[in-house]
């Protein structure tokens, strides 16, 4: 289980941010941000999802992977199969 705090929230810029208070990823001061920039060839979406965090010395590799590859890709991936073009 992952509890999170929203820290902003922009309809004008298309951007939100949080932090993750409590998390068995072993990260600590864990604040991320996603960002939307609408592309104006075609009806596309450009997403920028980015966080920043400590953890313990020689974890770096493996949780940048984790979040990266597992996270923030996945959820990347759960929003082109919810909104993609059919």
């Amino acid at each position: 289980m992952i509890r999170e705090r929203l820290l902003a929230l922009s309809d004008y810029d298309y951007t939100c941010t949080y932090e993750i208070l409590e998390s068995p990823m072993g990260v600590a001061n864990y604040v991320a941000t996603l960002k939307l920039t609408p592309v104006t060839d075609g009806s596309r979406t450009f997403a920028e999802w980015s966080a920043e965090f400590d953890c313990a010395e020689g974890r770096e590799s493996e949780l940048t992977e984790l979040i990266g590859g597992g996270v923030f890709q996945g959820g990347f991936d759960a929003l082109k199969r919810h909104f993609g073009r059919r």
